[in-house]
Formats: C-alpha cells, structure tokens, sequence
C-alpha cells in the first residue's frame, strides 16, 4: 500500500509504496497480473519491446501475458515485417514494432556512440564516416552475414581489428536481423540489413524522448530516474523528467528514492492477486529497472542466472520463486524442472503444475507432460 510519509509541518506529505505495492504496479503495467486480450502487435507496443538476446524469449513473455498466445502470431508479424529483431535498449537485441525500431534506435544512438569510443583504439586509420557508408552499401544490396560483413571490410582497412570494425558497422548503422531468424521452430543464422532498407521507409532524425519516458512509466512505472536510464542505456534523463514533472506523480520506495508515474495508471492494492508465471530467461519485467527487488527479492539476487548462464525465472505471488527449464524428449512427455530457489507450499506447486500444462500445449508438439520440483541447483551442469 501506498502509505504517508511523514514531512515537516505544512509540507504536502509524499506517498511512500511499500515493496508488495510497488511490484503489484508494474506487474499490473506488464500484463502479468492477469492474462489480457490484447493482440500480440499491441502488446509489442505497450511494453515498448520485448528482450531477444535469444529468439524464444519474445515467444515466452507473450504467452505469460495473452489469452490464447499461440507462437505463430508473432511469427506472422516478423514475415510480415510489422515486428524486427534490432539492438536498441542497454545494447541488446529488442523485439520492437516496426515503428518503434524506427523511432527507438535513433534515440539510443548516445549509447552506441559510447560503445564505439571504447574500441576508437582499435580503429586507428580507419574513417568512421567511409566505414557507415561502405556498411550501408554492402548490407543494403543484401542481408549479409556478420562474418561477410567483416571480411568487406577488411578488403577496405586489412591492418583494421577484425572485431572492432564489425562493432563500428553495427553501432553506427541500425541493423536489423532479417528473417528467417527469430521465427518460432524454424529461426536460422544472423543475417543482417539495415532496418529501412527492411522496411522500405526512413527513421526518425529528432527522437521523442519526452513520449518515450511516458511510454516507459506506462509499461515499467512507477519508477525512479535512475530506472529508466538503467533500462534504455541512457544517461542524464534527470532534465527530461524535470521538465515532465508537472504532468506526472511522484512517490517515494521504502528507502526515500523518489519514483514518478503516470497520474492514471493501475497502482494496485497490495493485497491484489498475482498468479504464477513462467518467465524465459530474459524478461522486460526482470531487467527494466535499476532496483529489480519490486520483483527480485534481495535475499534471491543472482539466483537466476550463475555465471553466463541464464535461467527461466518462476513467479510466484509476484515475486521471483524458482527457476525452471522445458525439455521435450522425442517421443515422451515434455519434463517441466522447476527448481525452488525458496521453498513452495503444495498450494503454490499445484499452481504451477497447472500453469505448467498450458505452457506445454501451447508451446511444445508434446502429448503429455510431467512436472518435476526440487531444491535449486546450478542447471547448466
């Protein structure tokens, strides 16, 4: 709940949302309080994009979050054209809408610049200008390969670090990767354009990012400054949410970190349901925000990934409970392993067992299915 915090006399005191209310907020504004019937497009929209540093995450966050998702939905919208695969947000690969990839890619531009300064040494002789120019030509006459787009550019600077010449192209050129990759059950190698040769239409030359702070706190709100410049990769957004102040609402978390918000969003009550969820081992809900303790408590921070290895994260109440893997044995049961990271109740098993069949019918061919629990360990061993 959202309680008062107590000021000095004649202050107008600022609310203060306790943790349970604060995670019932965003999980509301990321469509996991409840399964809602919006399209998958729309849904792309509203969480400003969707995580794809692997291509099945897209296909599990929108099954956690829509009535009768079924994975060829999205599918139909990345032959279509209507979603792209394209690094955008903290320089990871982002399942954006077509306007979006358009309009977000110049936004974060600062960010790949930063990137590039980092490899600036490896590049000596080389004219960044001549390389984005030689990049566009190549990969607009036809999807090329990173290791085509290497070697082209090797034939123009040979004493050039092979590594940092491809990283040049992608972060000065916004590069999308074409299907086939990316489409469920049938994916296929990295191969790359540029997203308006793709989509037969220009980008932005001046970003929105005063619509974009807005569009954020409706997806991942309430949320502090430091939040958003966490999930885009952005920094020095404290002027924009200045300037955006008087059309928001603040708050204030358990620890005196200012939060805004949007003044009509769901900010439910503490005590609102939240049913269990199977989130892929990337998930907005999990990497948008600076402080994920709103749904990774701080005792359980790290146990979703050890190492480089990821793991798919168990939601239980609303907060981070398990991780869980899907094998899909040829000609067996599909297996769902669900590791407690915190022990369950029988009530909260029985739960996820049903959610466990749904996960199984609509994503795996499989007849049958079992579900196995024990105490967490490392799954990549």
């Amino acid at each position: 709940m959202a309680v008062k915090k107590k000021t000095s006399a004649g202050a107008v005191p600022v609310p203060v949302l306790t943790p349970r209310a604060l995670a019932r907020a965003t999980l509301d504004r990321q469509l996991l309080l409840r399964r809602t019937a919006m399209s998958a497009k729309d849904a792309v929209t509203h969480l400003v994009g969707l995580q794809a540093q692997n291509t099945k995450p897209p296909y599990y966050q929108l099954l956690a979050r829509l009535q009768g998702f079924r994975p060829a939905e999205l599918s139909a919208l990345m032959e279509a054209r209507e979603v792209v695969r394209i690094v955008t947000l903290r320089s990871t690969i982002h399942t954006h809408t077509a306007d979006d990839a358009l309009t977000l890619r110049p936004l974060v531009q600062p960010a790949r610049d930063r990137e590039l300064n980092i490899f600036r040494k490896r590049l000596t002789g080389v004219d960044l200008d001549r390389l984005r120019e030689v990049s566009r030509t190549y990969v607009e006459e036809e999807p090329r390969t990173p290791k085509e787009i290497r070697a082209r550019l090797l034939t123009e600077w040979p004493e050039a670090d092979p590594q940092a010449l491809s990283t040049a192209a992608r972060c000065l050129l916004p590069l999308v990767q074409v299907t086939p990759r990316g489409l469920w059950g049938v994916s296929g190698g990295v191969a790359l354009t540029t997203v308006e040769r793709w989509l037969g239409r220009a980008g932005e030359t001046a970003p929105d990012i005063d619509g974009t702070v807005l569009r954020y706190l409706g997806a991942f709100g309430p949320a502090s400054v430091r939040d958003m410049q966490t999930w885009a990769g952005l920094t020095r957004l404290k002027e924009v949410f200045e300037r955006l102040r008087p059309r928001l609402v603040t708050f204030r978390d358990e620890h005196g970190v200012e939060l805004f918000d949007l003044p009509d969003a769901p900010r439910p009550a503490e005590d609102t349901p939240a049913p269990p969820r199977f989130l892929p081992e990337f998930d907005n809900v999990l990497l948008g925000h600076a402080d994920r303790t709103r749904v990774i408590p701080a005792l359980l921070k790290g146990l979703n990934g050890v190492g480089n290895q990821v793991y798919g994260s168990v939601l239980v109440d609303g907060f981070f409970a398990a991780v869980w893997r899907l094998d899909t044995p040829r000609d067996a049961p599909a297996v769902v392993t669900v590791q407690e990271v915190r022990p369950l109740t029988a009530a909260e098993r029985d739960s996820l067992t049903e959610e466990a069949a749904d996960l199984v019918t609509a994503m795996t061919p499989a007849i049958g299915y079992d579900v196995r629990f024990a105490t967490f360990v490392d799954l990549g061993r």
